[in-house]
């Protein structure tokens, strides 16, 4: 009979978000024993009668003080090497996640971080974080911009209102590489139920632009591929 495993079960969120034009992610500053003063992605120990969503919502609030409200949050993929947390004689097993939104405000260490931050993604992926969190990171990076092409997900990066150049950045900063504005428009706006006209425009310099809202599909038909 095989022996029983007993394990820890953790969360932790791979939160991203635009600054300045750049593809940014959340860091904490580990205050724990463990890989104490290493950067590492917001995370924790599920609590007794918590879901693995519920403690990720948690943790990302206590340790960066973002709220779940207009967070898009879904599971990212399950880390299980026995090796992967070498700190604790318990093995740590975790239920990572992908949270991304929209205008988030500067990231404020909760109780359980010395410090908290948002990072250009490709400064971070060069950092040597705790235990795995590079690797999780990179694949929260490889499926954010995975689901730019299937699906909708790239206005959760904008505001309610938004114009097809903004669109435009969110793809360029995801993606990392530059698109050419007419073949990106041209398929955007024949994508069925991707974006909605709203009817009015943003003036400044230049031409007035269209403001679109998010429409009722969250797949992208057809797919947009890089």
């Amino acid at each position: 009979m095989p022996n029983r495993l007993t394990a820890w079960i953790a969360s932790d969120i791979v939160a991203l978000t635009l600054r300045e034009g750049a593809l940014h992610v959340a860091l904490v500053r580990r205050q724990a024993a463990a890989e104490r003063g290493k950067w590492a992605l917001p995370g924790g120990f599920l609590l007794d009668g918590e879901s693995a969503e519920d403690a990720a919502h948690r943790e990302l609030a206590e340790e960066t003080g973002l709220e779940a409200a207009g967070v898009r949050l879904e599971q990212l993929a399950t880390y299980s090497a026995p090796d992967r947390d070498t700190a604790h004689t318990t093995r740590v097993i975790s239920v990572a996640w992908l949270a991304l939104a929209a205008d988030l405000p500067d990231a404020a260490a909760g109780t359980d971080a010395a410090d908290a931050a948002w990072v250009p993604v490709e400064k971070a992926l060069r950092m040597r974080l705790a235990f795995d969190h590079r690797q999780i990171l990179r694949d929260g990076v490889e499926r954010a911009r995975a689901k730019l092409e299937y699906t909708t997900a790239a206005t959760a990066f904008l505001p309610e209102t938004f114009t097809l150049s903004d669109l435009r950045a969110v793809y360029a900063a995801v993606w990392g590489e530059d698109l050419d504005a007419a073949n990106f428009h041209r398929k955007l706006t024949r994508a069925d139920g991707f974006l909605e006209d709203t009817g009015e425009v943003r003036t400044g310099r230049g031409r007035p632009a269209t403001l679109y809202r998010a429409g009722p599909a969250t797949e992208l038909n057809p797919p947009f591929m890089r």
